[in-house]
């Protein structure tokens, strides 16, 4: 294996490859409400629906205190 990215692995160490298309277990019908559920959080965060993490500990912090 030739690694095109800076790594800090040593000289001769073993590592596991796994095959790009197989790194799940999701089956298409599952696959499919993934790509759903990935467009409408896109859709949520075009419309401002979104907040970050920062704020949703934040306010979990003062109803907490």
């Amino acid at each position: 294996m030739v690694v095109d990215e800076p790594t800090d692995l040593p000289e001769g160490a073993e590592v596991e490859l796994i095959a790009a298309d197989s790194w799940d277990d999701l089956d298409d019908a599952e696959r499919e409400r993934l790509h759903e559920a990935l467009l409408a959080s896109e859709e949520d965060e075009h419309e401002g629906r979104l907040r970050s993490a920062a704020e949703v500990t934040a306010d979990i912090r003062r109803r907490d205190s």
